[in-house]
């Protein structure tokens, strides 16, 4: 027979491990501020939903990250990011939402409108904070209300009309392909049409539905005749932005770009935001969250004021466009 005071022990230990299973059982996300009942830190777990990848959306993931880092959390030992990058694909980004809840993640972050939407739309039933970044329109997009914030690259048109009257002078009409299920650009070709006048241009607007029309809408605008293409922040448009330019440069027609990426990959010039700041500005405001200092309802989403100018010189040059003094000065060389 076992002695009474193996039994004792074995009986003490039982009771141990049933205490310690109960408490566990109540821990969960909400603890994530706090530590682990030994003192050690438990780690947020934040969830990040890319709508697709290109290099403006990139940027902003990373900024995102060197804003958490800039708050003090540093990615490992304060934070686990769970990425994930939906193709722009609708279907895949609501998946990859509902994911985000079935984990039960601290935070859910959505770069662009669809996929900040399907964050959005999975984190409702458990009332999981969301933050956005990289979208024109949060109000049109019905983002400005409830458990989410962020922030908005709403593009400077005019300044990108008035950068392309100081390289065009002669010009009278410019092209935009546009996705018609886009929120961000939708808002972006009304703002285009109401101050195009202002600069003495008038726009011709190509709506898409998927990307797989966007090289036959660039087709459309150049049989018109348009005597420059702008890109807005559009998805889709973004996407094959190389099979845009090399019809664009065989019919001698330059694409204006609304940031720095655009323009490095061969766009003459953009006047546009710095995606990276505004991953930073994202990243800021996250961490305020999820360390409890602000709630998503306390923090109105915000836009980055100041834009830069930027330019591809080689790109201009093989378009014979001249880059005033003025502009080449201030702006940022994107050429090679």
């Amino acid at each position: 027979m076992m002695n009474l005071n193996v039994l004792k022990k074995l009986s003490a230990l039982a009771l141990a491990l049933a205490m310690t299973a109960s408490l566990a059982a109540c821990g969960g996300s909400d603890d994530a501020s706090g530590d682990g009942g030994d003192g050690e830190a438990v780690k947020y777990l934040i969830g990040i939903s890319q709508y697709g990848q290109h290099g403006s959306l990139d940027n902003c993931r990373e900024g995102f990250l060197q804003g958490l880092e800039q708050a003090g959390l540093v990615e490992g030992t304060d934070f686990e990011v769970d990425y994930q990058n939906a193709n722009f694909d609708d279907n895949q980004a609501t998946q990859i939402g509902q994911m985000f809840s079935a984990e039960d993640v601290d935070l859910m972050v959505g770069i662009a409108t669809n996929a900040a939407v399907a964050c959005f739309n999975a984190a409702e039933d458990k009332d999981i904070p969301v933050i956005f970044t990289a979208i024109t329109d949060p109000v049109g997009a019905h983002l400005d209300e409830g458990n989410i914030t962020g922030t908005s690259d709403a593009l400077p048109v005019a300044g990108q009309l008035e950068l392309i009257r100081a390289l065009q002078p002669e010009a009278e009409t410019i092209g935009i392909v546009y996705t018609t299920s886009e929120a961000n650009s939708v808002y972006s070709i009304s703002v285009y049409e109401e101050l195009a006048a202002d600069y003495g241009f008038t726009i011709d607007a190509v709506g898409v539905t998927a990307q797989s029309e966007v090289t036959q809408a660039v087709d459309t605008l150049l049989s018109h005749g348009v005597d420059c293409l702008s890109n807005l922040t559009d998805n889709n448009v973004v996407g094959v932005l190389g099979a845009i330019l090399e019809k664009t440069d065989e019919a001698g027609v330059p694409v204006y770009g609304s940031e720095v990426e655009q323009v490095k990959l061969g766009c003459v010039a953009g006047a546009g935001l710095d995606y990276v700041q505004l991953g930073i500005q994202t990243g800021l405001m996250a961490a305020k969250v999820l360390t409890g200092e602000a709630a998503c309802e306390d923090l109105p989403y915000e836009t980055i004021e100041n834009y830069g100018l930027y330019v591809n010189s080689d790109a201009a040059a093989n378009l014979g466009i001249t880059i005033p003094e003025d502009i080449a000065a201030e702006a940022q060389e994107c050429a090679e």
